[in-house]
């Protein structure tokens, strides 16, 4: 084993044991003289940690444990926290805004009601472990947002609502995901800086009959989630 991979698997060793995220890593100086190699194999190492996604380094400030990137499959229908208890993790929500807005034109065909009907809108921010990793939009048809406006939304999700609560189950959905930059107002919900990468979902969620029911903008940081799903080639027949 090369001496800069000795160097980044102790620096492994210690990020799975010792640090938390958000630790500083001792300096190039000091890493130097605790493995007692070179600037040069201490720089690969760090260079290949943050190749990996195990840490930041920021010019001038230093290297830093970075927040794992969440891998979220694309396999069936689930909400924000199915899909973070799935992997282990604590999530929350935090309700930015509750109320009623007429449909424009895109939200209108989504739900398939009339344009300038009147809609339940929510915004909320959803966070992982504590940290801010989606923020959603939410529209819902009239009949279903009412009552939901009234709900404990940062305590139960929408989904669970929908179906256990008030009886309407969630059959499918379609996605159109898109990489784009955060606005002020994602930026600001995400802890995020203008014009960092952010994945923009727009889904719209059919009940029984294939009525749509609920139409979400979602934005997720782009630093913190990988999408995956997996592709069946179609077989030519011949």
């Amino acid at each position: 084993m090369t001496l800069y991979a000795q160097v980044e698997a102790a620096l492994v060793e210690q990020i799975n044991t010792r640090w938390r995220v958000g630790d500083r890593l001792p300096s190039e100086e000091e890493l130097v003289l605790q493995f007692e190699v070179s600037r040069i194999t201490v720089r690969r190492a760090i260079q290949n940690l943050a190749v990996r996604g195990l840490v930041d380094v920021r010019q001038g400030v230093g290297t830093f444990v970075a927040t794992p990137v969440i891998t979220q499959p694309l396999t069936e229908l689930s909400g924000f926290v199915e899909d973070m208890h799935a992997l282990g993790l604590d999530a929350s929500a935090e309700v930015v805004s509750v109320g009623t807005v007429s449909a424009s034109r895109k939200v209108a065909a989504a739900l398939d009601v009339p344009l300038g009907a009147a809609v339940t809108f929510i915004e909320r921010v959803r966070r992982a472990e504590g940290r801010a990793i989606s923020f959603d939009q939410t529209y819902l048809v009239a009949d279903v947002g009412a009552c939901i406006a009234d709900d404990d939304l940062e305590g139960t999700p929408i989904f669970t609502l929908l179906e256990r609560k008030y009886g309407v189950p969630l059959v499918e959905a379609t996605y159109r995901m898109q990489a784009c930059l955060a606005d002020s107002d994602t930026a600001a919900a995400l802890d995020m800086e203008v014009g960092d990468a952010v994945f923009r979902i727009e889904r719209t969620t059919l009940t029984t009959a294939g009525r749509p029911v609920d139409y979400e903008i979602l934005h997720y940081r782009g630093d913190a989630v990988i999408f995956e799903t997996k592709l069946h080639r179609r077989v030519e027949v011949s």
